[in-house]
């Protein structure tokens, strides 16, 4: 686990991927935009940024209003050399996402029409056995622009 107050290096090998456990509060959304910026700074992927930070923003909003967990588990991760992965891992698998219809004016309903705005694709990942899941990842990929 890396912490905020732990400096980030990045690995060499792999798949590197960071997480932290943070309580499933809007307010905590901060922790995760500032851990999405550590570790795309580590890995000098500073150009999806803006991007990440949105998506985790609304990733974490959305587990905050449509979960009753108390922690969340914030990942970030490079599924290949030039893809990164922002996720939140909650323990309510039954509540699956689904994108919210927004009439004009509404206040909320947008989150996931924001995250496949900036997104190059998203989904959610069952953990468990197909019988007895314990819990989903939702999740958002952001590809690299240049060669990274």
């Amino acid at each position: 686990m890396t912490s905020l107050n732990t400096p980030v290096h990045a690995a060499r090998v792999g798949h590197p991927a960071y997480s932290q456990t943070i309580p499933c509060q809007p307010s905590t959304a901060e922790t995760g935009r500032k851990l999405v910026q550590r570790v795309l700074g580590a890995w000098c992927l500073d150009e999806l940024a803006d991007g990440a930070v949105l998506i985790v923003t609304e990733l974490i909003a959305n587990a905050s209003k449509h979960t009753s967990c108390h922690d969340i588990r914030l990942t970030v991760g490079r599924p290949s050399a030039s893809r990164v992965r922002v996720g939140v891992v909650d323990w309510e698998p039954e509540r699956l996402p689904a994108a919210g219809h927004a009439d004009h004016g509404d206040e909320s309903g947008r989150g996931l029409l924001l995250i496949d705005a900036v997104s190059d694709c998203r989904g959610y990942d069952l953990y468990g056995s197909d019988r007895c899941p314990w819990g989903k990842e939702v999740w958002a990929e952001l590809q690299l622009t240049s060669d990274g």
